[in-house]
């Protein structure tokens, strides 16, 4: 558990802690304890304190209300939280991977700071956090065409609908202001099983943690009795182990929860291609996450917490001229238009012609006219021979942009949620030369001046920390700039980074939070800006990082 004492200090906490491990209420005499950064945030309190022993070690941790310059405030919390308030088992892995990201966790400059078994600890709470959902669903809202609040109390009507009038509240980010936050509420462990039965595949199970109903092609198997409109209870084949169309399957499985059937057995597995709306409608999921199927469309976009902070790092303002190097499908690009108040022109660049007809529909839908998507490959995206560009199409001219955003290609070993990554150790450490290409192109694009905002969605140190490094090594007139708004971590250590240039960067990291039980009780309880703060750290594994280059190239 986490109990906040806000203000109160070290004394104040530790005085709570007894209390509650002892029945103690007076003070702590003569506080003498070692202090000891375990993470940023996080202090260790020995097994005695003053004079009490503590049935466990527990850890302090500690956020700063910097910008109100007030006393740190203090969380308490017990530190046998790994898997505690845990519904699913940690992400499984290939043995290979699994070793590789620990490498990462365990590396000499982590284990010199901070211990070996401390980062042994990080590393398998960051394991469990993968499988589960982040605590909160993000919208953005498209300040283009509408207001926030506006589209809030829209919303608001829109919860009371799909959950029948339970009151969740909708919080607007204070640093983000066109960010609106649900919690979610689960996970819901008295949802009682059916007998009947569909096993969807692990990425719609995905998808159904966090708020989505089932699709007919998500479906691999169903009970040979199920009819439309039976309760079913709905299953994630993690491993990918059970066959499409199987009658029963008895591997591995994790409940996600009942839905209503929309369709038969023999509808779902007609092999009609025409099939591909909502298969079973989920109405007692195990995690429970609005739908945002149609809804609102042209007023939000789902948009993980990180995503969002990319872009206003990133900083765009009316009249440049900007470049998404790699912008599938297009939330990005939405958002710079709209921070723009779609006022100067966004090129965006993705080389698969589909992802690039959605990055289309989105600017249309949203009606966001400074958006020109192309079909092309960024790594080809500079102009060699110094000839006029082709009327603003790709490849562009050396210097031709304002700001540029690399959301990089990469390993996604930070979404959440992801009970299995079946890929290879090969596959996951293939991305770092393409982003060391891309990222190449996009400083010669990038105009004296500029900026270039570089970010993925792993926790990898080559993707994260060590591009980082090579990039100030390889182009010395890039200067690592600070964010705004920092609302991550700072950057990892292991790179050879300076903890100055770590402070610079932004990594989201879901471990430094346990994981919680949520329901509707503790949210009425609950204070606005603490459930803030579990927004900002409790999302996906994520990384940015902000240049400015200073000179020609």
């Amino acid at each position: 558990m986490t109990k906040d004492v806000c203000g109160g200090g070290e004394e104040a906490a530790l005085n709570w802690l007894c209390s509650r491990k002892r029945g103690c209420t007076s003070a702590i005499p003569n506080i003498t304890w070692k202090e000891r950064r375990v993470f940023p945030g996080h202090l260790v309190v020995p097994a005695r304190v003053g004079g009490y022993s503590l049935p466990r070690r527990c850890s302090l941790l500690i956020r700063k209300e910097e910008k109100k310059h007030r006393f740190p405030a203090f969380f308490l919390e017990e530190n046998n939280t790994v898997g505690k308030m845990s519904v699913f088992p940690k992400i499984s892995l290939r043995l290979e991977v699994e070793k590789y990201l620990k490498e990462d966790f365990m590396n000499k400059e982590i284990v010199s700071a901070f211990g070996k078994q401390a980062a042994e600890r990080k590393f398998e709470i960051l394991l469990n956090h993968l499988s589960h959902p982040p605590s909160f669903t993000t919208v953005r809202v498209n300040t283009h065409l509408a207001s926030v609040q506006h589209v809030k109390d829209l919303l608001f009507d829109e919860l009371q609908k799909q959950f029948s009038g339970l009151n969740v509240p909708i919080l607007q980010h204070p640093d983000l202001q066109d960010v609106l936050l649900i919690p979610v509420i689960g996970p819901r462990k008295n949802i009682k099983k059916q007998r009947c039965e569909a096993i969807v595949g692990a990425q719609c199970g995905n998808a159904v943690l966090r708020g989505a109903h089932v699709y007919v092609p998500g479906i691999v198997s169903a009970s040979k009795f199920m009819k439309a409109g039976d309760l079913i209870s709905v299953y994630s084949d993690i491993k990918g182990k059970c066959k499409k169309g199987a009658k029963e399957f008895d591997g591995t499985k994790v409940f996600l929860g009942n839905g209503i059937s929309e369709l038969s057995r023999k509808e779902i597995f007609s092999g009609l291609p025409e099939l591909k709306g909502i298969g079973i409608r989920m109405i007692e999921p195990v995690y429970l996450s609005p739908s945002f199927d149609n809804v609102l469309p042209s007023y939000l976009f789902l948009q993980n917490l990180p995503s969002a902070v990319v872009t206003h790092v990133l900083n765009p303002q009316p009249g440049e001229k900007i470049l998404d190097l790699c912008a599938a499908p297009g939330g990005k690009t939405t958002h710079i238009a709209a921070l723009m108040r779609d006022q100067g022109e966004v090129i965006a660049l993705d080389k698969i012609p589909n992802k690039v007809e959605k990055i289309k529909q989105n600017a249309l839908l949203l009606g966001l006219n400074s958006i020109k998507a192309f079909c092309f490959d960024g790594t080809k995206a500079l102009q060699l021979d110094m000839v006029k560009d082709a009327e603003g199409k790709p490849p562009f001219l050396p210097e031709s942009f304002d700001r540029v955003l690399l959301d990089a290609p990469c390993s996604g070993m930070g979404q959440r949620p992801n009970m299995a990554c079946s890929w290879t150790l090969k596959e996951v450490t293939s991305y770092q030369p393409l982003q060391r290409k891309l990222f190449t192109v996009a400083v010669e694009l990038l105009r004296p001046g500029g900026v270039l905002v570089y970010s993925t969605c792993t926790i990898t140190l080559a993707e994260n920390e060590e591009q980082v490094a090579w990039a100030l090594r390889t182009f010395p007139y890039l200067q690592l700039q600070p964010q705004e708004p920092q609302i991550g971590g700072e950057g990892m250590m292991g790179a050879g980074l300076a903890f100055e240039q770590l402070k610079q960067l932004q990594r989201f990291d879901p471990s430094v939070v346990p994981l919680r039980d949520t329901d509707i009780e503790s949210l009425r309880d609950a204070r606005v800006e603490d459930m803030i703060w579990l927004a900002n750290k409790d999302c996906i594994g994520f990384f940015i990082a902000k240049f400015i280059k200073c000179k020609s190239t």
